[in-house]
């Protein structure tokens, strides 16, 4: 069975980007442009980690998180934060309080990023 991974991003380079490094990978790759957009694909879809941007239209990550840890269908799916911005303080406390598994600061090293992914992958949601 393809594992799943679904990437959030308002930016249309990101998508690409980094959904033709997963699909090389051999992921199964589904992509959304706000954060609504992508909790509806969350609760439809069920993929097996989430790409998540910070810093986005009409819901940003925070509030995709929060929906997404209150849900019982969902809540365990592992979430990989994406960051644009070096002065944006990620902490422990900050990952805890978000429900998130770990975070990339854009722009990324590709073995940066395909080290989180795979490791994230493999430990599930821990949350």
């Amino acid at each position: 069975m393809d594992r799943t991974i679904l990437v959030i991003d308002d930016e249309p380079d990101i998508l690409t980007v980094v959904s033709l490094r997963l699909r090389k990978l051999g992921y199964r790759v589904l992509t959304a442009a706000h954060g609504k957009q992508g909790l509806d694909i969350i609760r439809r879809e069920k993929p097996d980690l989430v790409l998540l941007d910070l810093v986005m239209p009409i819901m940003n990550g925070a509030e995709v998180c929060w929906h997404v840890r209150n849900d019982a269908a969902v809540k365990h799916i592992p979430i990989i934060l994406f960051t644009a911005s070096r002065s944006t303080i990620v902490t422990e406390e900050t990952l805890r309080t978000l429900g998130v598994n770990d975070y990339i600061i854009k722009p990324f090293e590709p073995e940066e990023f395909v080290g989180k992914v795979e490791r994230v992958l493999a430990q599930g949601a821990q949350i």
